[in-house]
């Protein structure tokens, strides 16, 4: 298993190149060490934190370090695997700490339940085929749940806001304030109500007046 991480040694020739488009960097696995495989170590750290939703450097190895784990294929981390989890993650462009540690699990969720796929589709044991069938189950619902959450969270910030068109006809009043209707009752705000009293015992005094 890797347990070092490394920044990729860029070529004279590699580093003045400044003309590639800036995309998420390849990360390389060796025996004992990872690679960010940049000619910019520097940029190279800053674009995977991006693609991975990471706070800071800390937080973009230590979530890099868990999905190396998680693209475990037969025991050894796959290049192939990583790169998909990662462009994955950055393909749903996690805005927080949160989302990234969520969306991290996501992938890392749907890759065991493909395992399973696999395995469900390899095996002709009925006994393993149930096994392998009920933690596909679970996965996939897990998976989904993970989505709703993710939508929940995204989404937890957001008021709803309704807005009614108001008609008042000829000699009428509209009323402003809080209005709660029950059955045959409605029951309006005491003090609007006690505004709109006193605008008739006004009304009142005027006409006795010219009466």
């Amino acid at each position: 298993m890797p347990t070092a991480l490394e920044r990729h040694i860029p070529s004279p020739l590699a580093a003045s190149d400044r003309s590639a488009p800036a995309t998420t960097p390849r990360v390389k696995l060796y025996k004992r060490r990872i690679a960010i495989s940049h000619p910019d170590p520097h940029v190279g750290e800053q674009l995977l934190a991006e693609a991975l939703g990471a706070a800071d450097r800390d937080a973009m190895h230590g979530m890099l370090r868990q999905l190396v784990k998680a693209s475990v294929v037969g025991q050894k981390p796959d290049e192939a695997n990583l790169a998909f989890m990662i462009s994955t993650i950055r393909s749903i462009a996690p805005k927080d700490s949160i989302e990234a540690m969520l969306v991290s699990q996501m992938v890392s969720v749907h890759m065991a339940a493909m395992r399973c796929a696999c395995r469900l589709a390899c095996t002709d044991d009925l006994a393993q085929q149930e096994g392998i069938a009920r933690a596909l189950t679970r996965l996939s619902r897990t998976f989904a749940a993970q989505v709703e959450a993710l939508n929940r969270h995204r989404n937890s910030d957001e008021r709803a806001i309704t807005v009614q068109n108001l008609s008042v006809q000829d000699g009428g009043r509209a009323i402003v304030g809080n209005v709660t209707q029950h059955a045959h009752l409605i029951g309006v705000d005491p003090d609007i109500a006690s505004g709109a009293a006193g605008e008739r015992e006004w009304a009142d005094a005027r006409r006795g007046a010219s009466a």
